[in-house]
């Protein structure tokens, strides 16, 4: 009897142990298929147009050794148009978590090597999947984008897993951040998730962006245009303003997307990052004592002024090629991020238009909806005027940035530096929009306008203008008639100004203010 039992067991332990052996060999089989992706040839083709593969970009973004991949044994479920005989374990999408300067992140990498990164019904599951796990742990997730688009031989499968991921976009936006690097082609439905995202980076000529390609745009309207006049990393990042910043390569915008992930805080229920800083908080910058020139109408860069008063001098700009009159980027006092948004002397005199205003806009939500301290530099005349602008809705736009600003309640400091005009005046984020701390440089105007246009209404056909102007320029042109009424809290020297915005920051860290309850507010889209 026990001799039977023994029998049975070294049976039963022998075919367990096979079994066993079996499932081992076909998983290491699995990953070194997962691992070529599309075959060899087809990664070789990756690397002769100067791209990475898409689990090498996911390793040089993520620190070392700390990238975990998912699902990497899912195949596609297609078997029409003869795909049942053509499988790749993972399919066309390499997902995953890893650490990017210590922080956890989830990302995918779409893979072009399979069936040209084509999203099918399992590619959108696998993404739809970390897009969950993101959002339940408060962590940001980014899109390493490379894909043809809906995959055709799937149909209207292909179609769901698009309104899938769009669907977790939105439910995401606002909790976690959302990063896009398009790193190559991205058609149709493909751009549609970028554009849902927080940031969309591109690659100079390799990537591209668009509803419709070449051949579409030449049957439907008969124009001529090549793949990069359409939608490539200049187009979007100066004309449509679709993209946020390009890199030269693919290492160059990972690295740069390591840098740029440190600015920001894992979810909307955390702090912003503060790192240790060895600038003084109390330094002074004499240099921006004399930045501002003497005549009024001369340009200036208002980079040199936020350069002066942040970290190191470090400053990550956000579309630094789109609407350059205003300046928009993150930067950090005394170690803490700041969103920061000034107006740009050099372009256009700083005037506020409609590109302006939705730039803007756009990255002072971002900041309030994850916590990120507000640093406004004022030197605005005015909204630009002009027929094209009327037009094109500049009210509507110009509402924009004034309705993003009266609804952030994270800590708003101002600082205007010379002209502070008009309606302009109260959309920078004025004391009359819960600003925090407002202060004025000596060299600031606070007006309805500028001595001229005002000197010409009120004394219009009267002889000695210029005398009018001057006494215009003594009563108006200057920080008191705001600072007596208490809009401005301090005329400060300039030297001064970053010891008074890392003090103030540290005040307001305790700062609790909440807009009244709602669904949410109708934006003027």
């Amino acid at each position: 009897m026990l001799s039977n039992v023994l029998t049975r067991f070294v049976r039963s332990y022998s075919s367990g142990a096979r079994q066993s052996l079996a499932v081992r060999e076909r998983m290491i089989n699995k990953r070194e298929q997962a691992l070529l992706g599309g075959g060899v040839k087809r990664i070789e083709a990756q690397h002769k147009k100067g791209k990475l593969t898409a689990r090498e970009r996911a390793l040089v973004l993520c620190d070392p050794g700390s990238f975990v991949e998912y699902d990497m044994f899912m195949e596609h479920t297609c078997s029409d148009f003869g795909m049942d005989k053509e499988k790749y374990p993972g399919d066309s999408v390499v997902t995953g978590q890893g650490k990017v300067n210590g922080k956890t992140v989830y990302l995918f990498s779409q893979d072009f090597t399979v069936f040209g990164g084509s999203l099918s019904s399992v590619h959108a599951k696998k993404i739809c999947k970390i897009m969950d796990q993101a959002m339940m742990v408060g962590a940001p997730v980014i899109g390493l984008n490379d894909s043809g688009g809906a995959r055709i031989q799937e149909g209207v499968e292909s179609l769901a897993g698009y309104a899938d991921i769009f669907q977790k976009n939105v439910e995401a936006s606002g909790v976690i951040p959302q990063i896009s690097l398009i790193m190559g082609p991205c058609a149709g439905g493909a751009v549609y998730s970028p554009a849902l995202t927080d940031f969309t980076f591109m690659v100079k000529n390799t990537s591209y962006l668009f509803i419709t390609g070449p051949d579409v745009v030449k049957s439907v309207t008969n124009e001529d245009v090549t793949q990069e006049e359409l939608g490539g990393a200049k187009t979007h990042t100066t004309l449509s303003g679709v993209a946020h910043r390009a890199f030269e390569n693919d290492i160059d915008a990972l690295l740069n997307l390591r840098t740029f992930v440190s600015y920001l805080p894992s979810s909307n229920r955390v702090s912003t990052p503060n790192i240790n800083s060895t600038d003084p908080a109390d330094r002074e910058v004499p240099i921006l004592d004399g930045v501002v020139p003497l005549e009024s109408t001369a340009a200036y860069d208002m980079k040199d002024v936020i350069l002066g008063v942040v970290d190191d001098r470090e400053f990550f700009e956000i579309m630094p090629a789109y609407a350059k009159n205003i300046v928009v980027g993150f930067g950090r006092l005394n170690g803490q991020t700041v969103g920061i948004v000034g107006n740009q002397p050099k372009v256009a005199a700083g005037c506020l238009d409609i590109n302006a205003s939705v730039k803007g806009a756009r990255f002072v939500r971002f900041c309030d909806a994850f916590n990120i301290p507000l640093v406004t530099f004022v030197d605005v005349p005015g909204f630009l005027p002009g027929t094209s602008q009327e037009y094109g809705g500049i009210i509507r736009h110009g509402a924009k940035l004034l309705y993003a600003f009266a609804e952030a309640t994270v800590p708003k400091i101002t600082v205007i530096t010379r002209k502070a005009y008009g309606g302009a005046y109260d959309v920078m984020s004025s004391k009359h929009l819960r600003g925090d701390f407002n202060y004025a440089w000596p060299t600031a105007e606070i007006a309805v306008m500028g001595a001229k246009g005002a000197v010409s209404i009120l004394y219009r056909g009267q002889p000695n203008v210029q005398k009018y102007e001057e006494e215009y320029v003594d009563k108006f042109g200057n920080p008191f008639p705001a600072a007596v009424r208490g809009f401005v809290d301090d005329i400060i020297e300039p030297r001064t100004t970053r010891s008074r915005l890392c003090h103030d920051l540290s005040t307001l860290a305790t700062k609790q203010l909440k807009n009244p309850w709602k669904k949410h507010g109708n934006i003027p889209l």
